[in-house]
């Protein structure tokens, strides 16, 4: 079965920080670009981190920059996604993505991320609360 799965989400204070992990089955992390995607609710879909898989090359939305990060771990066939100093605006349901064009989506995207992507993980929940 070919899936993607996200784990690590939870309840944080502001300040505070989460590491997201998104594992895959059926095909391999290494072949994609993978995409960390949120929405919150009455928002849009937000790309706020891309991994390439050729270059490891990050894509981080300016919403995130200096505080989140993405990488690869190839041994442990997983693709993180580190949040640091969170605040309220960063509670959303976090997806993962993968699809062959993703990292070029990221780059070029402006507005809402509305992309049919060709696997999408069924999403990790964050909420940043004191």
């Amino acid at each position: 079965q070919v899936q993607l799965v996200e784990s690590g989400g939870g309840v944080v204070q502001p300040g505070g920080s989460l590491r997201l992990s998104c594992t895959a089955s059926g095909f391999s992390l290494d072949d994609y670009p993978i995409g960390w995607i949120r929405q919150a609710p009455g928002k849009e879909r937000e790309a706020v981190a891309c991994i390439n898989n050729s270059d490891r090359k990050q894509y981080l939305a300016d919403s995130v920059l200096g505080r989140f990060t993405t990488a690869r771990d190839r041994a442990a066939r997983t693709v993180y996604l580190q949040m640091n100093n969170l605040n309220p605006e960063d509670s959303a349901v976090y997806y993962c993505a993968a699809d062959r064009q993703l990292f070029s989506l990221c780059v070029s995207s402006s507005g809402p991320f509305n992309y049919g992507l060709e696997y999408w993980g069924r999403g990790s929940l964050v909420t940043v609360s004191s």
